[in-house]
């Protein structure tokens, strides 16, 4: 009986490590992978649609990120408010959706223009990078 509960206790405390349940944990994810970066979570019931974060760097300035998770392996589209769709497309320069899959565990970073792929397929659209974070900054800040 011990040893199941101690077998209990350490796979849910792995399971729970393994998986991203709310877009908070995937900012928590991008500001631990992407240092050299300043980021502001924007949580902004004022201005409908503005992307999740705003990132700075000293070469490049100002970006924004949009979080976006995908929290089962049948989803296939990614769930976007209207008024996010339209900042998405209206603001195309450094801006980028990041979404997140548990099934399998990656992270994708796409630019904000491919929004529409998103909204019926994730598997079919363009992506920057795909679980590669040096890239990612590297495309972040250049």
């Amino acid at each position: 009986k011990v040893w199941g509960f101690f077998f209990f206790q350490f796979s849910h405390l792995y399971n729970r490590s393994c998986t991203m349940k709310k877009e908070s944990d995937l900012f928590k994810i991008l500001k631990k992978n992407t240092p050299k970066i300043l980021w502001t979570r924007l949580e902004s019931w004022v201005s409908f649609g503005v992307s999740d974060c705003l990132g700075y760097h000293d070469s490049c300035g100002f970006l924004c990120v949009e979080l976006k998770l995908i929290k089962n392996e049948k989803q296939k589209k990614v769930i976007f408010s209207p008024h996010q769709r339209l900042w998405a497309l209206t603001h195309t320069k450094r801006n980028y959706i990041l979404l997140g899959t548990n099934v399998p565990r990656s992270i994708i970073l796409y630019e904000s223009k491919n929004i529409n792929g998103l909204l019926t397929n994730y598997h079919d659209t363009p992506y920057l990078a795909k679980n590669d974070w040096a890239e990612i900054n590297r495309l972040l800040i250049q």
